[in-house]
């Protein structure tokens, strides 16, 4: 059984672009890209639900790694990429979770929300209530 395995794995080394695929130079990237996708997909929700602890640390970590991927032998392009992609989606979140607790954006929500359900409320009223009839006198 080790000699087939050993066998196995000198096939799939021979090969360049199987031996990259089975590597960690590709799946260590191929499975980070969860974290920029959450945060992308994220920047669809409500921003009082932003944590700008963890936004500020997953900003750092995307900076970091973006850095150690460009300094291991060889280069990593796809861990920058997928690090540069998390970079850029954290300091969007930063961005929202800062002008929506800091910056007036949380007064501004209430406001548009506040105008929205008054509209809302006028649109059911007219919605609801009877026709008036009203007549006009014929000319003569």
């Amino acid at each position: 059984m080790a000699a087939f395995v050993k066998a196995l794995n000198a096939k799939i080394r021979s090969n360049p672009v199987s031996d990259y695929f089975c590597s960690t130079h590709f799946w260590g990237p191929a499975s980070n890209f969860g974290i920029p996708l959450a945060a992308v997909l994220d920047t669809q929700k409500s921003p009082d639900l932003i944590s700008g602890q963890m936004t500020g640390a997953l900003t750092v970590y995307a900076f970091t790694f973006m850095r150690y991927s460009l300094a291991v032998t060889p280069k990593n392009y796809l861990l920058f990429a997928c690090h540069f992609t998390n970079a850029g989606a954290q300091l969007t979140q930063g961005y929202r979770y800062l002008d929506y607790h800091y910056w007036g954006g949380k007064q501004k929500l209430e406001a548009a929300e506040a105008s929205q359900a008054a509209g809302g409320a006028l649109e059911k009223a007219v919605a609801v209530a009877p026709p008036v009839a009203t007549s006009v006198p014929a000319s003569k």
